[in-house]
């Protein structure tokens, strides 16, 4: 075989399975396309131990996000005098939920009262648990936190696109099916017409012919049609009945070219992706539970309402100036040997930091992506009643993206809340530029075209745009290859007296078990330092 000849063959048997992968591997096609690096799992290795004498130091903590709670907690449990400092009135982050009554201002001065009726919620930040986010799932143990499962996939969900299929959305399993069953039948084809490259046997065409029949729903023909064997994947046009009820008949697939066309078959991702791969778990009655739990123990070393305005250090110790956060006034300043400071860059690059030239220079380079969540409160629980989803996920190529349903209370009468909008990058750049109210409309007006119902069943709505967040003035951490390279050491080393955790030091930017695993190396490599000085 020449060299050209074997460059061919393996391009061709790269493309196969490239195409293989796009139905049953998309996790790593997904991280490729997206460059966000969450392909291992949590390097948690159990209960931080912070053995040696801390000598009396005194740690200011800035920030009572997750990275912030698991600094002051460990630190203290180590023997530190700690002070604990945070922007908002609670603990969280955005680990946050909100629930009827709460009252909420962006940064542009807008104020929403949420509306919800009681046991109803929204956490606008993050809103599930993968089950490798060992920290996470440690101190939940640890602090009595129940958890439930979380559905990222839901089969009878919707995939919707506005342009194909005449706008009416087409049920999650459907897509799958067609898109697995079109896919294997070219590939049987391929393999039993002998085109298939010499990489692969002939005892290896059969066995993968036997799969491909399996996996794609292939007939005795390995065709992939209308019939009994697709219906039972992709669902019935008329139901299984009992008695003399009509006989079942399957569902017509789904054409191959629309498919592709229309971009649905991108929803099969999302339930591949290492960081969404069940099992996934949320708290019992909102997000906020397990931080609460943590932030519950250190309410007596807490100083909410608190904006950072400056950080300053000198070769024995550490100054925090704040002032009230509702009112600009009040300053008042925190000393400490030591400062674990936790806080967004977005907002670090803001305020005057006594750090390196090159630490500066990081915590204004990283910009933060873009994300907008709303929720809505219906009158019924139609997604339930009049379409069989129960959780999940349906998706949309209109602005708002996902339609989430909630992961309990399943079957019950009365009312409910619907995730209506989470978008993030480009999406939400153009919903952020609205205001919150508007926000809300645009999320009933377009989800009312995959859910007519909408409209009648509507009662109220809260909608959060985390580039109007004023204790984040953004979502994740956005890093690129180049700006690791540069940037993330000279950002997590401890410089001076300060040592920077966050999620946004970490391989799992917006992740919960980010911030977590940032904090914890931090204080390990600080106490080092501390009982070694």
């Amino acid at each position: 075989m020449t060299s050209s000849e074997e460059s061919s063959v393996t391009l061709k048997r790269r493309d196969l399975f490239r195409m293989i992968g796009s139905v049953a591997g998309g996790a790593a096609m997904y991280q490729a396309m997206t460059s966000l690096g969450f392909a291992a799992d949590s390097q948690y290795a159990g209960p931080i131990k912070l053995e040696g004498n801390p000598k009396g130091a005194k740690v200011v903590v800035l920030g009572a996000g997750w990275a912030g709670l698991v600094s002051a907690l460990e630190l203290r449990n180590a023997g530190y005098k700690v002070e604990l400092i945070e922007y908002n009135n609670r603990v969280g982050g955005r680990a946050w939920t909100i629930r009827g009554g709460d009252t909420i201002t962006d940064m542009s001065g807008e104020t929403q009262k949420c509306g919800f009726d009681s046991g109803l919620y929204l956490n606008p930040g993050p809103w599930r648990i993968p089950y490798h986010h060992r920290g996470y799932l440690d101190y939940a143990k640890r602090f009595g936190v129940q958890l439930e499962p979380f559905q990222m996939i839901n089969f009878n969900s919707y995939v919707h696109s506005k342009d194909y299929f005449g706008g009416k959305p087409q049920r999650f399993r459907e897509v799958q099916a067609d898109f697995q069953g079109h896919v294997s039948e070219l590939l049987a084809k391929t393999i039993r017409q002998d085109k298939l490259d010499q990489s692969v046997g002939k005892e290896d065409q059969e066995m993968l012919l036997e799969a491909l029949k399996g996996w794609g729903a292939l007939d005795k023909n390995y065709a992939y049609v209308a019939g009994p064997t697709s219906a039972e994947r992709r669902g019935y046009e008329v139901n299984k009945g009992g008695g003399l009820m009509p006989d079942p008949v399957g569902g017509q697939p789904i054409a191959l070219s629309d498919l592709l066309k229309s971009d649905v078959w991108r929803a099969m991702i999302f339930g591949q992706t290492h960081q969404w791969q069940a099992s996934i778990f949320q708290p019992v009655g909102g997000m906020d539970a397990t931080p609460k739990a943590v932030g519950k123990v250190l309410e007596d070393i807490t100083t909410f309402n608190a904006k950072v305005t400056a950080i300053q250090q000198d070769e024995h110790g550490v100054t925090v100036t704040f002032v009230d956060s509702r009112t600009g006034k009040e300053q008042r300043q925190v000393k400490g040997d030591w400062c674990v400071c936790t806080l967004p860059l977005t907002v670090l690059s803001q305020i005057d930091v006594q750090v390196s030239p090159a630490m500066k220079e990081g915590m204004s380079a990283i910009s933060y992506a873009a994300a907008v969540k709303t929720g809505l409160q219906f009158k019924r629980r139609f997604w339930e009643d009049d379409d069989h989803i129960y959780g999940g996920i349906s998706f949309t190529d209109q602005p708002i993206s996902q339609i989430a349903y909630p992961n309990f209370g399943y079957n019950r009468p009365g009312k409910g809340v619907l995730l209506g909008t989470f978008a993030w990058g480009e999406a939400a750049f153009g919903l952020a530029s609205m205001s919150a109210a508007d926000r809300v409309k645009a999320a009933v007006e377009q989800g009312a075209k995959i859910h007519p119902q909408y409209k009648a069943e509507y009662e109220n709505g809260v909608s959060w745009s985390w580039h109007r967040s004023p204790f984040t003035m953004g979502c994740a951490a956005e890093w690129t290859d180049e700006q690791r390279t540069k940037h993330y050491r000279n950002l997590a080393e401890i410089n001076g007296r300060i040592v920077l955790a966050g999620d946004h030091l970490s391989h799992l930017s917006g992740w919960q078990e980010g911030a977590i695993l940032s904090a914890l190396d931090a204080i390990s490599r600080l106490h080092r330092r501390v009982v070694t000085a």
